[in-house]
């Protein structure tokens, strides 16, 4: 077997299959797979000091994954981890997935279509596809997700609608903002906006956005009652507004991977670096998808559903009359154009750090604030700029 040529280690190598599509050049000799373990898919990744299957059999497809990452046991396809990465066993790691550096899940957590920031960690029986989350500064103080919690992502309508901004990119990508905390056995209903420093206590599901800086956010089971099928149907431009705000944060993502976090990939991961990019255009794409979902779902919606306030009927027509136009102006816009100014004040001093040899996180942590201020400046043009034209390209007042 080539890798076991090459110097991959395997404690059970009868165990091990591995596809004739993967590219051996493309996985470190460093590689360490404990017991059983399927890897497959062209576009397969394995950067140096990698450990698979610690505590269960892996099942790899198509992931793109970076130094010290560890893989414990489960099933990863189409995603990318950074460097230290980690996932316990019983893992379903689904396509769509970004975990950065220092991030981590624990046993049996379901992801789909997530990217999680530095240092966030997940704990165990968790289902959280359709979210971003950041939050933050470091292993020491980590925005954190209990055990059983869970991202309620498909509505009865059957849309996916529904990706919920936990933290936010501008932000949220300077590693100095207080942590979020959602407490276990609880869930969150997307979409949703969760500001840095929100704590959800254990046992509450949220319906609403959580605002206004560090605060506890509490809803109680009167409450939720209180939120009648009329008043669901008036949150129509609230929905439609959240999900344009999350598409706006990944096109500011894709810059930061495109200008900053460009510096910190060598030559040897490019492929990883590479993946990453795919991974965002990907959830950019998947983004746009549910909203076209979204719009036939309203528009198909039957006769009894349209029985109430004129004010619900022309939300749904402005969305569905406006939202082609919104959708040309989202796959055509650029974002290079914004922020310029802030953006090539911050990535020279970016670039001094990389030039030092220092490391993404050692470079991020070393910002001042005002040099942090102009990075989330240049970022938080891109948000506003591509939210305000949407909106009103779909003649939404912002909320």
């Amino acid at each position: 077997m080539d890798l076991l040529k090459k110097g991959v280690r395997m404690t059970a190598p009868f165990s091990v299959e591995i596809g004739d599509e993967v590219d051996s050049a493309k996985i470190s000799k460093s590689l360490v797979i404990y017991g059983a373990a399927r890897i497959y898919g062209q576009n397969t990744f394995i950067a140096e000091n990698v450990k698979l299957g610690f505590e269960a059999p892996v099942t790899l497809i198509d992931c793109q994954i970076g130094p010290g990452v560890e893989l414990r046991g489960g099933f990863f396809s189409g995603s990318v981890f950074l460097d230290k990465a980690t996932a316990g066993s019983g893992a379903q790691i689904r396509p769509g997935c970004l975990l950065e550096e220092e991030s981590g899940v624990n046993h049996c957590v379901g992801l789909k279509q997530t990217i999680l920031f530095p240092y966030v960690q997940l704990g165990s029986l968790i289902n959280f596809c359709d979210c971003l989350m950041a939050g933050g500064t470091g292993r020491q103080n980590h925005s954190e997700v209990g055990s059983s919690f869970i991202h309620f992502n498909f509505t009865p309508r059957q849309d996916k609608a529904t990706a919920s901004l936990i933290g936010d990119v501008p932000r949220g990508v300077m590693l100095r903002e207080p942590p979020i905390f959602l407490g276990g056995q609880g869930g969150i209903v997307g979409p949703v906006k969760i500001d840095f420093g929100t704590v959800i206590p254990a046992g509450v599901i949220c319906r609403r956005d959580c605002l206004g800086g560090p605060k506890t956010s509490l809803w109680t089971p009167g409450e939720k009652k209180q939120k009648t099928t009329a008043r669901q149907r008036q949150e129509i431009s609230r929905k439609v507004q959240r999900n344009i705000e999350y598409i706006a944060n990944l096109l500011a993502l894709k810059q930061w991977y495109l200008h900053a976090r460009r510096l910190f990939f060598s030559e040897a991961h490019e492929t990883l670096y590479a993946g990453a990019l795919g991974v965002l255009d990907n959830a950019i794409a998947e983004r746009i998808k549910q909203l076209n979902i979204f719009g036939k779902k309203i528009s198909d919606a039957p006769s009894r559903e349209k029985k109430h306030s004129a004010k619900s009927p022309d939300d749904k027509k402005l969305f569905v009359n406006h939202w082609p136009a919104a959708e040309d102006f989202l796959l055509r816009c650029a974002p290079e154009n914004m922020g310029q100014r802030e953006r090539d004040a911050f990535l020279k001093t970016l670039r001094g750090s990389a030039d030092r040899g220092d490391t993404y996180l050692e470079a991020i942590g070393s910002l001042d604030p005002k040099q942090a201020d102009k990075g989330s400046a240049w970022l938080k043009s891109i948000t506003d700029t591509i939210t305000l034209r949407c909106l009103n390209l779909l003649k939404i007042s912002p909320r």
